[in-house]
């Protein structure tokens, strides 16, 4: 082979060698380019899966805490360990001046919550016994009358008892009432840091049961208050209680579940919700002259949702084999309307679990 030939074949290999060369890098560069496409794809769908999936747990993180039902703790020893373990069970301890709301009850009546039963419970919270006058023209109208009431049936005996509206009235606010936008309370309400809202639950002649919301509406509310709210914002005035009765009934029912949030409004957490369920008559401890129980004790039951207590207590009436008589009370009065209106005002939850705490 002459030299002009071996110098082209070096030249051919040579072109040969840098163009297999060429392509290889090319390749790589193509692979690297092809991975790092890949590469930011994966980080891509990563992260827009990721997105995704945490938007359904984050959501139903949200949807759990709508769903969680409050407890209902129960005893069914009526008596004065009962109502402690009751409230114990609870877990929220109550601070500063405690008030404990209870019904001294009308003169005449006999079924009011015994001294006998609360009084350890209000002395281990060094607590002071409130109520507030009457709309309605009976023995516990005015003040005077009222305390000698309340001593008559023994509660001056285990606590200072404080009649709320003694002096005057004060508004709480309550922007979300349908019926009404604020609540008249004792002025003596304002001088409590922490509540105990002590019911006797039975049926009412007028709002078909009694139980936390009522205690807390009507209960707390001041005579001028009361009247309010049995008129359902038409009036304040005591002169006249004849209005209470003209109002139409689920108008005033939505106005307890109304007054009631207002108190719970101004209280947030400084409130517990205790029910006793003894003495089970169709009448309130309002009246002079109630009907005798003819159904059975039941227990005493307590909650941090006062929806949800007074719905247990409505749901074991209904489940009582002797219920009937209270039963028909309640639906006569449409009674659960309240309890369906302060659920739909997020006053509460209906759906409750019950936990037995007797032998804990």
């Amino acid at each position: 082979m002459n030299r002009e030939s071996c110098i082209f074949n070096r030249s051919i290999e040579d072109s040969r060698n840098k163009s297999v060369k060429f392509i290889n890098k090319l390749n790589r560069w193509k692979m690297g380019k092809l991975y790092f496409i890949k590469l930011m794809a994966i980080i891509l769908m990563t992260a827009v899966c990721g997105f995704s999936a945490e938007l359904p747990n984050d959501k139903k993180s949200s949807s759990d805490e709508n769903t969680v039902k409050p407890v209902v703790y129960m005893s069914t020893d009526i008596n004065p360990s009962g109502l402690i373990s009751v409230y114990k069970a609870l877990g929220r301890r109550l601070t500063g001046k405690v008030a404990v709301k209870i019904s001294t009850g009308e003169p005449g009546g006999h079924n009011y919550l015994s001294p006998d039963l609360i009084k350890d419970l209000v002395q281990s919270l060094n607590g002071t016994i409130v109520e507030c006058n009457t709309a309605y023209n009976g023995k516990r109208a005015n003040t005077a009358e009222h305390k000698q009431a309340a001593a008559d049936h023994g509660f001056t005996a285990i606590a200072p008892v404080d009649i709320m509206d003694e002096d005057s009235s004060i508004s709480l606010p309550f922007p979300k009432g349908k019926n009404i936008k604020e609540d008249f309370v004792g002025s003596h309400f304002k001088n409590y840091d922490s509540y105990v809202i002590l019911s006797h639950f039975k049926g009412h002649a007028m709002g078909g049961f009694g139980g936390a919301f009522k205690n807390m509406s009507i209960g707390i509310a001041s005579a001028s208050g009361k009247m309010w709210i049995h008129t359902a914002g038409s009036t304040n005035k005591t002169s006249d209680f004849s209005a209470a009765f003209k109002t139409q009934q689920d108008a005033f029912l939505e106005s307890m579940a109304e007054a009631a949030g207002a108190v719970m409004n101004s209280l947030k957490e400084n409130v517990v919700y205790i029910s006793v369920m003894n003495k089970l008559s169709v009448d309130c401890d309002c009246d002079s002259h109630p009907a005798d129980p003819t159904m059975k004790d039941i227990g005493i039951l307590a909650s941090l949702d006062p929806v949800a207590l007074d719905q247990a207590c409505v749901d074991l009436v209904y489940k009582s084999p002797d219920g009937k008589d209270l039963v028909k009370r309640i639906e006569s009065k449409h009674g659960i309307h309240t309890l369906e209106h302060a659920a739909e005002l997020g006053l509460g939850k209906r759906e409750y679990n019950l936990e037995i705490i007797d032998g804990k």
